[in-house]
C-alpha cells in the first residue's frame, strides 16, 4: 500500500522518454524531406567552342561530281554554344549561321555540299562556333577536290 496516491518512478521516466524519441523522430523526418540545395555557378571558362569535323576524316577529300557530299561533325562548349557559322567558298553553297533551341552544350551539324557540274574545282568548308559568352572558337576547314 506503499504507492497508492503516489505515481510510479518506472512510469514518469519511460512516457519523457517516449516523449523525447518521439520528438527526435519527428525531427529528423523533417530534415530529411527534399529541400533546395545550394548551387554555384561554374564561372565561365573564356574559351571559345571547339568544332570537330567528324565526316570527311582527312584534311583533303577527293570527291566525283554528282551528287551532295555530306560533311557532318559537332561544335561543343560547356558554356553553351550560342551560334555556329558556316563558311564554304568554291561551290555554289551558302548557309545561314545555326542557332540551336534553348541552352544546350553540343551541336550537331550536316552540310549538304553540292558537287555536280563542278569537275575540276576546289571547294573550302571552314565551321566554327561561338558560346553563350561571346567566345570565339578555332575553325574546322575540310578541302574537298571535286574530279
Amino acid at each position: 500500500m506503499l504507492w497508492i496516491g503516489k505515481t510510479c518512478v518506472t512510469g514518469g521516466l519511460m512516457r519523457k522518454v517516449r516523449v523525447v524519441f518521439g520528438a527526435g523522430v519527428l525531427a529528423f523526418a523533417i530534415a530529411c524531406q527534399e529541400r533546395d540545395r545550394l548551387v554555384f555557378p561554374t564561372p565561365p571558362d573564356g574559351v571559345g567552342p571547339v568544332t570537330t569535323i567528324d565526316q570527311p576524316t582527312g584534311a583533303d577529300t577527293n570527291v566525283r561530281a554528282g551528287p551532295a557530299f555530306f560533311v557532318n561533325g559537332r561544335t561543343i562548349d560547356l558554356d553553351g554554344i550560342d551560334t555556329v557559322y558556316f563558311l564554304v567558298t568554291g561551290g555554289n553553297n551558302n548557309f545561314p549561321p545555326l542557332r540551336p533551341t534553348g541552352r544546350t552544350d553540343t551541336v550537331r551539324f550536316g552540310l549538304p555540299i553540292t558537287t555536280f557540274g563542278l569537275s575540276g574545282s576546289t571547294i573550302l568548308v571552314e565551321v566554327y562556333g561561338v558560346d553563350s559568352q561571346g567566345n570565339q572558337g578555332n575553325p574546322s576547314s575540310r578541302r574537298i577536290v571535286v574530279q
